[in-house]
């Protein structure tokens, strides 16, 4: 058993992430600060976007919820964040040569969280910034003086050709080089052209980007640098790390109910009992600490720098199907109702592409027009229509994913765990099986309300008024619809002339045989 706990393992180092301003790269930047205070400092990759400087994106970062906690605890910690001008888009990271040297001279673990998870994005942006970037961070890592670890942020479905997938890097579709050669050279007209062809058997350019990132990372790394791949499944809300249910994304399930609620989802193309493999983000990071202080902790140096692949999954922990979810969705709605909903919450699973598509025509897009004609005449702004769109277009793109299953097996991840000393397992262990999914599930759907939709406890009184009124008028139009229904049927059909016409024809035909 080793003789050093995480805390100590990172005390005195400064480390290096890319994608610091993503979902994961906050929620690990938050743990390491609060959980291992002894970090020297955290040289954070970042760009300008849309008119702020790196040093306005990371105190606008540091307003958000997540990191109350830390500041309250230790409010000094967040001034160990230093802004590192650059962009993974670019050769050599677009760092500036004194930069890069600050880098070389005084990081020893390295956090590659960067990429574009857009299932959407063009092949050539897909492998500048999903390929070649994690390149040029190889290459950057490999001239550090301090090296100790290298971790890099995958994806369980980068193998989705595969139905069992290990905790391996499998034999790649392409040739990562010729990929980025093609990507630099090649039209992006004409790249376009080849995609389809050029990723098969994989569904989309994130998934088989990444799997590329895997094999520079194999072939860069393994038996040079200390190097660990990290494969999580789908990325959701906090479990209670530093608070319950934080998350800044409509990705996952969180994003279903949180649609749901809105009213703006009312049918859901996927298989009933497909299994939902999420992850707690913050379970994740402590798999990430947890990796990174095995690994450079391990004394043997040929092993040290042998490649560890962890798949990070919970398909065969705590496993939750599609059905489930959507059920406790329907539970929380007079609990947990979301302010202004377009209607009542109401959202049906179906696995039959064609009743699905009928029921987005009748569910959602012809009341969408409505709506949106109803604000038009009232001199507002039509939203609905672009909003359905929106999420139509999502869920085409999530289609392979939420109509397939696979199994990750993921040994080396739960074994880890057992190797944590008694003082880490409290910040540090991620078993998940004493997870409350109703209870885990009811703090992503207050999470989504205040974080995602920016709405206030304070209004849940209101917002839980209004749903009973929604629910009231639902039941009465649902009545009317019945009666009116029984009331064609039984008075409006003209059942004497139907038998007769059915006793003619018979008897016509009979007397013609």
């Amino acid at each position: 058993m080793a003789d050093m706990s995480i805390p100590e393992f990172f005390t005195g180092r400064s480390i290096f992430i890319t994608g610091g301003s993503g979902f994961m790269g906050k929620v690990l930047i938050e743990k390491l600060l609060r959980s291992c205070p002894g970090i020297v400092n955290i040289y954070m990759l970042i760009r300008d976007k849309k008119g702020k400087s790196p040093e306005e994106r990371i105190k606008a970062m540091l307003d958000l919820p997540l990191f109350k906690v830390l500041k309250k605890e230790n409010p000094r910690a967040v001034d160990k964040i230093i802004p590192v001008t650059g962009d993974v888009m670019e050769l050599g990271l677009g760092l500036s040569e004194e930069d890069r040297k600050v880098l070389i001279q005084k990081v020893s673990v390295v956090y590659h969280a960067a990429a574009s998870v857009r299932f959407d994005d063009s092949l050539r942006d897909a492998i500048i910034m999903n390929t070649r970037g994690t390149r040029e961070v190889v290459l950057l890592a490999k001239e550090m003086k301090n090296i100790i670890a290298l971790l890099h942020f995958s994806t369980t479905y980068c193998n989705t050709d595969r139905k069992v997938i290990g905790e391996e890097v499998y034999p790649a579709h392409a040739d990562w080089r010729d990929a980025i050669k093609l990507a630099e050279n090649v039209d992006r007209y004409e790249l376009d052209m080849l995609t389809s062809k050029y990723i098969d058997p994989l569904p989309n350019t994130y998934t088989f980007t990444k799997s590329l990132a895997e094999h520079v990372v194999k072939d860069l790394c393994d038996g040079i640098i200390p190097t660990v791949i990290f494969r999580p499944s789908i990325v959701i809300s906090t479990w209670k790390d530093p608070i319950p249910g934080w998350i800044d994304n409509f990705n996952g399930p969180v994003g279903i109910l949180v649609a749901v609620g809105k009213g703006v989802l009312r049918t859901l193309y996927t298989e009933p009992d497909l299994v939902a493999d999420y992850v707690p983000v913050d379970i994740i990071m402590r798999g990430i600490l947890a990796g990174t202080w095995k690994k450079g902790i391990t004394k043997d140096v040929k092993e040290r720098n042998e490649l560890v692949v962890y798949n990070c999954s919970q398909n065969d922990i705590s496993p939750v199907t599609m059905k489930e979810i959507v059920h406790i969705g329907q539970n929380l709605i007079f609990e947990c109702p979301v302010s202004d909903a377009l209607w009542f919450p109401f959202c049906q699973i179906t696995k039959c592409w064609y009743l699905h598509f009928f029921k987005v025509l009748f569910y959602q897009l012809l009341p969408a027009l409505f709506v949106d004609g109803l604000l038009k005449l009232s001199g507002r702004k039509p939203i609905l229509i672009k909003v359905h769109r929106r999420i139509y277009i999502a869920n085409m793109a999530l289609e392979f994913f939420i109509t397939n299953q696979w199994k990750f097996l993921n040994d080396k991840g739960k074994a880890l765990e057992t190797e944590l000393l008694p003082c880490d397992v409290e910040d540090f262990g991620y078993n998940t099986d004493q997870i409350d999914v109703h209870e885990y599930f009811r703090n992503g759907m207050f999470g989504g309300r205040e974080y995602l939709l920016k709405e206030s406890p304070d209004t849940l009184p209101r917002a839980r008024l209004q749903i009973r009124r929604m629910w009231l008028i639902s039941q009465i139009y649902s009545m009317i619809w019945y009666v009116g229904m029984a009331y064609l049927v039984w008075y409006k059909i003209p059942y004497a002339q139907i038998y007769r016409n059915v006793a003619d024809f018979t008897y016509d035909y009979f007397s013609s045989l």
